[in-house]
């Protein structure tokens, strides 16, 4: 993605100013990877919020994890009484987002145009919450509970520690 800002960064600090929460951005070199995230935010990697672009049966939702944990999908599949579960491809991300993987931030509507569910753990061990805000290269961190006011998860157990 270019330097320039996107519009979906652009949408989501419009709507994070007009909530009126507060917030830090962060420009930095590019971070396809939530461990190369938190080096240069300068921040613990679980604090990372990463969203996670699936097609659950015929449709596609919007999942956020911290980001030392990842997606337990047999219990997601049992928990939303799924058929299939698969991650968007790189190709149906843009299409849909216009993003390319790893700067989805973890919002559905009115930023993004999906459900969002949210992992229970997001915000129990780091009260904030750092992510990728529609780019490769800038971040917003934010305290957790505004994050949960402001976007709304459904909240449900979707993770496991990695391993």
């Amino acid at each position: 993605m270019a330097e320039e800002t996107s519009p979906v960064h652009a949408r989501l600090v419009q709507h994070l100013v007009a909530a009126g929460v507060g917030f830090r951005q962060l420009h930095h070199a590019p971070t396809p990877t939530s461990a190369d995230a938190a080096r240069a935010r300068g921040e613990p990697i679980g604090c990372g919020a990463k969203a996670l672009l699936l097609k659950t049966d015929d449709r596609f939702r919007l999942f956020v994890l911290p980001a030392d944990r990842k997606l337990d999908s047999a219990r997601v599949k049992r928990l939303l009484g799924l058929g299939r579960l698969r991650f968007a491809s790189p190709e149906e991300l843009l299409a849909l987002t216009g993003l390319v993987p790893g700067s989805v931030p973890p919002f559905g509507e009115p930023i993004l145009p999906f459900e969002l569910l949210g992992d229970a753990a997001i915000g129990t061990v780091y009260p904030h919450v750092a992510f990728n805000a529609g780019s490769l290269t800038d971040s917003i961190i934010m305290a957790a509970a505004d994050w949960e006011r402001v976007a709304r998860p459904v909240r449900l157990a979707l993770s496991a520690a990695e391993s």
